[in-house]
């Protein structure tokens, strides 16, 4: 192993850890608890280090957003590929998303921590843009399916996601972090009139 190689996996593994790190800090103490200082103590370096793999906090956290919806389209695309009808997609869908979020409470916190992200934050992660192309599919061959032409995919990949993230957010704002009888109703009953609404 040449010097530059052996120094390129040296500043992997050091990134690694920083990230192993603020993980394991996050699960202990939540995302406030986050800072280079006790990243660098945690890790036993000095905090220049950490800004040589990171310029701030914000990159470290944006990290883990990338990872959060990397995370998300990978089970999206599991559930969505069990059916061939786009409702029955757009059904499986709704349903990952919301396990995922109640699984993963850290990273969907992180992920949404300013609400839903605009078009600067979709065009920055290639992830979250993946994300919307993945919900946006099976509702645009729905609404074709359906000869909808009074709105659009996009209006109504939002209409999907905001409903989703606003019953999401209500259970953990309230501290609720089981899936209780009521939700369930609820999710279905939101779930079947989103494509109730685009069949017409």
């Amino acid at each position: 192993m040449g010097i530059a190689e052996r120094r390129h996996r040296q500043k992997e593994e050091v990134r690694a850890s920083i990230l192993k790190a603020s993980w394991d800090l996050v699960e202990a103490e939540g995302w406030q608890a986050l800072s280079i200082r006790r990243i660098a103590d945690a890790i036993e370096y000095s905090v220049p280090v950490i800004y040589d793999h990171f310029e701030n906090k914000e990159a470290i956290l944006f990290e883990f957003t990338r990872r959060g919806f990397q995370r998300l389209n990978e089970q999206i695309v599991s559930a969505g590929n069990e059916y061939k009808e786009p409702e029955q997609q757009i059904e499986a869908i709704a349903y990952a998303y919301w396990d995922f979020a109640f699984s993963n409470r850290e990273y969907y916190q992180l992920m949404y921590g300013l609400g839903l992200p605009g078009c600067e934050t979709v065009n920055q992660i290639s992830e979250l843009k993946k994300f919307t192309e993945l919900v946006m599919e099976p509702i645009g061959r729905l609404m074709e399916k359906s000869g909808n032409t009074e709105t659009t995919a996009f209006l109504k990949l939002h209409t999907f996601w905001s409903m989703l993230h606003g019953l999401i957010s209500i259970n953990m704002m309230g501290g609720e972090n089981k899936r209780d009888e009521l939700n369930s109703l609820v999710l279905k009953d939101f779930i079947k009139g989103f494509i109730s609404g685009i069949k017409g």
